[in-house]
């Protein structure tokens, strides 16, 4: 018997829901940072065995009151969730607070599939914390099964796993056995750029930046050492926000093509050769045009 899902983790942003579907895959596909809206995209993570496979979708926390058209397609994406699921993970910590006529738990009251409750973060909560969210929410959703983790230390993951798999359907395999995620590595190039600059840059400058590969060519130095060349364009919203992300004479822009270089050598296994150059887009996150662009 061969056994096969979809499923889809929704939850709020920063709840940790990257982090979830990277300890649940055993691979990095999602990025992560302490900062709400990091995952801006819908994202597969693949994990197959010899009788199984489970395609994870990592999502965009959800926007309750969306303020951009960006927002509104990355609101998008987590409906487009309740379409395709054989399974949904509702991520959720103590610090949530949710209403019982808010979208998601409207949305998920009237689904018919396995629905897991998990309650991230474990490490910051009390087991009486932990009891009195699983009461409040089963009092709302008939839920398959609750369960808390702490996703970043990997605790309660291997469990949940487990429960995930066995309220899966019969099926093939959706995808070749050996592939690991739906997005190409260009794909992960502008997610590990993008997430530097979130790391490295404050207030709204992170949040304006979109991140666009534009040229990734392989090939070997006169030595002979496998060399990955990569131009990548960072677009930002407003003209004052150039000059914040390039720093006095080049020293920000510089820091953080030394961060994603060594972030990406890592990922690809490869000396990388980074050029990073910034435009001005203005209001690109209002635009539909541009939002269709760049992937929206």
């Amino acid at each position: 018997m061969h056994k096969s899902g979809f499923v889809n983790i929704i939850g709020r942003p920063n709840v940790g829901k990257s982090t979830l579907m990277n300890a649940l895959v055993g691979q990095r596909m999602s990025i992560i940072t302490s900062k709400p809206q990091t995952t801006r995209h819908r994202i597969k993570g693949i994990l197959s065995g010899d009788d199984f496979q489970l395609v994870f979708s990592d999502t965009p926390g959800f926007i309750q009151d969306a303020q951009y058209e960006m927002h509104d397609s990355m609101n998008k994406f987590v409906h487009s969730t309740f379409d395709d699921a054989d399974v949904m993970v509702l991520v959720i910590d103590k610090f949530d607070k949710y209403e019982e006529d808010s979208q998601l738990v409207t949305k998920l009251k009237k689904l018919s599939i396995p629905k897991f409750l998990v309650i991230n973060k474990i490490d910051l909560a009390t087991p009486e914390e932990v009891k009195e969210l699983i009461t409040q929410w089963e009092q709302w959703i008939p839920f398959t099964d609750s369960i808390a983790v702490s996703a970043l230390n990997q605790l309660g993951t291997e469990a949940l796993l487990q429960k995930i798999l066995d309220q899966c359907p019969e099926g093939p395999a959706y995808y070749p056995k050996d592939q690991l995620t739906d997005r190409s590595e260009r794909f992960f190039v502008s997610e590990i750029i993008r997430e530097n600059i979130l790391e490295q840059y404050k207030k709204e400058v992170p949040y304006s930046c979109q991140v666009v590969v534009d040229s990734f060519k392989e090939g070997t130095t006169l030595d002979g050492e496998a060399i990955t060349r990569i131009e990548a364009h960072i677009y930002v919203m407003r003209k004052s926000q150039k000059p914040i992300l390039i720093g006095q004479g080049g020293q920000a822009i510089k820091r953080l093509g030394i961060a994603a270089r060594k972030d990406l050598e890592e990922f690809l296994q490869s000396r990388i050769h980074l050029e990073l150059l910034v435009k001005i887009k203005e209001n690109w996150r209002n635009d539909e045009r541009s939002l269709k662009h760049f992937g929206y």
